[in-house]
């Protein structure tokens, strides 16, 4: 039987070919090509059963005639044959598929490529939205081994199934439960699923990835950065690219969907799912990502993430705090919602991107969610002057109200190295000194921010706290020592504060570099 199409000719072959049949199958198979030269042939062995070497040669004999030929539907005994004789490397061969249904089955994920379906207790299935999906698989059992390889965890698809028009994935997960049941159901065990989904996702961040093995996420979010400028005002839309272009290559794992229904709980092992999204990239890249799954798809409509996630948004946006604080180390809110700020950014800019692509100008719904995600945007856009952070330092303006928070931040991050009781309130009281300092001149009468860094060295054990500002050039080194001889009724009021810095402090260094202030005082622990 022969289906044309344009320029593919479809031909079915059934039953057996041996040496008894191969010369009378030929023989029909050429008279129906013939004068098809140039043609693609798709040849069907979905009811193929048996295929000797009388077989082979006429397939050989039909590749040869009509190079851009593919054999399809082969049931796993004749791929065996095609594959030990080399037809697999000679060309394209594609099995036979299990087909099965998804009706009725629980979804345990979903995510832009695709949906998680529990098929039965030991085994799940992810269904690719791409009809086409083979090439899609293929990559993401490399991408999985790639991450097991690497350290990990993560279930690798055992078979590939055919589901309705799609195809899918099917992985051994024995009774497993994704972070998103036990939030909905255990809401006790919010901590405890903070504390395993951060250290899977440090985990995931510190492991480099050999050149050239995944996508830079970098290259993704310029692509809705330079789509989204079109959209906003021209200085704003500039900068945005602008920022997106400044963060630095970074070698390490992102997974780009890291949510909690893509963490799986299996016995006591904690397993990462739906790796197809896996890159390489700043952290920033990823904390976008993780803020729209708990917030930003749900912001202007709550019920969003109880569709998506299977919690309210309160769980959810409690959630996303907590898991910010632990990956940052700390519970300073005004760094936590820095780098917040951050990621909505990008957030913000791939929720816009989306809704216009997915034609939201036409529905007055979805132009109010990108009239607001705008608005958002352009705001933090005006103030942000990167996207790039560090756990350990500290954006704030420098005020003499934000002390408290300078000062919270830096006891924090001492108490973590056993700081004793005398180091820590020297520490406190230089913190004090040099803060209030630039709060109080560094850009008056206008105001400004400083940047707060604590750094930890060992042998011996010391922490420094570097200063910095973009305010007037001053060195306060240079300022002469009060004499602390002379009586009360003699003595200059103040001068006090940088002189009992550098008492109390091993070392203090200044130098002014690229339009900054920078001071740095150094402690032994």
């Amino acid at each position: 039987m022969t289906n044309e199409n344009n320029n593919l000719i479809k031909l079915n072959f059934s039953g057996r070919i041996d040496s008894g049949n191969a010369s009378q199958v030929e023989k029909e198979v050429f008279e129906k090509l013939d004068g098809k030269e140039g043609a693609c042939v798709e040849i069907d062995a979905s009811d193929l059963a048996y295929i000797s070497s009388a077989g082979l040669r006429v397939i050989l004999r039909i590749k040869k005639t009509f190079p851009e030929m593919k054999i399809v539907n082969v049931n796993s005994d004749v791929y065996e044959i095609l594959d030990m004789t080399g037809f697999t490397e000679m060309m394209a061969v594609e099995k036979a598929y299990r087909v099965i249904t998804v009706e009725g089955c629980e979804v345990i994920g979903q995510g832009a490529n695709g949906t998680i379906y529990r098929i039965d207790r030991d085994n799940v299935v992810k269904v690719y939205n791409n009809a086409d999906a083979l090439a899609d698989i293929q990559h993401e059992r490399e991408v999985a081994r790639l991450a097991l390889i690497l350290g990990i965890p993560t279930a690798i698809s055992y078979d590939v199934v055919k589901v309705g028009e799609s195809y899918g994935s099917v992985f051994e997960l024995l009774n497993a439960r994704s972070f998103s049941k036990i939030l909905s159901t255990e809401p006790d065990k919010m901590d405890w699923c903070v504390k395993e989904y951060v250290k899977m996702l440090k985990r995931i961040h510190a492991t480099e990835v050999p050149e050239g093995k995944l996508p830079d996420m970098k290259e993704t979010a310029l692509s809705w950065a330079n789509f989204v400028k079109d959209y906003l005002p021209e200085e704003e839309g500039k900068k945005l690219v602008s920022l997106v272009e400044k963060i630095p290559f970074d070698n390490h794992m992102i997974h780009g969907d890291y949510h909690t229904k893509n963490l799986e709980l299996q016995d006591d092992e904690v397993l990462l799912i739906d790796m197809d999204t896996l890159a390489i990239g700043n952290p920033i890249f990823e904390l976008a990502s993780m803020y729209n799954a708990y917030i930003g798809f749900s912001e202007t409509n709550h019920e969003n993430i109880k569709t998506f996630q299977g919690f309210d948004f309160e769980t959810g946006s409690t959630f996303w705090h907590k898991a910010l604080a632990s990956y940052l180390g700390t519970n300073c809110e005004t760094k936590i919602r820095e780098v917040e700020d951050k990621a909505r950014i990008l957030g913000y800019t791939r929720l816009v991107r989306r809704s216009i692509r997915r034609g939201g100008l036409d529905s007055e719904f979805e132009k109010k969610n990108i009239e607001f995600w705008k608005a958002e945007l352009i705001g933090l856009i005006k103030k942000t002057d990167t996207l790039c952070f560090e756990p350990n330092e500290l954006d704030i303006e420098a005020t003499p109200e934000n002390l408290s928070e300078v000062q919270a931040f830096v006891e924090e991050k001492i108490e973590a190295e056993d700081c004793s009781p005398k180091a820590a309130m020297q520490i406190g009281v230089a913190v004090e000194e040099i803060f209030i300092n630039i709060a109080s001149y560094a850009y008056a009468p206008e105001k400004g921010k400083a940047t707060v860094r604590i750094e930890v060295s060992n042998d011996p054990l010391a922490v420094s706290i570097t200063f910095i500002d973009h305010g007037v050039p001053y060195d306060p080194l240079e300022k002469t020592d009060p004499d602390i001889t002379l009586s009360a009724e003699e003595r200059e009021i103040g001068g006090l504060g940088i002189f009992m810095t550098k008492k109390m402090m091993d070392d203090v260094k200044y130098e002014y570099k690229d339009g900054q202030n920078i001071l740095t005082l150094k402690k032994t622990l």
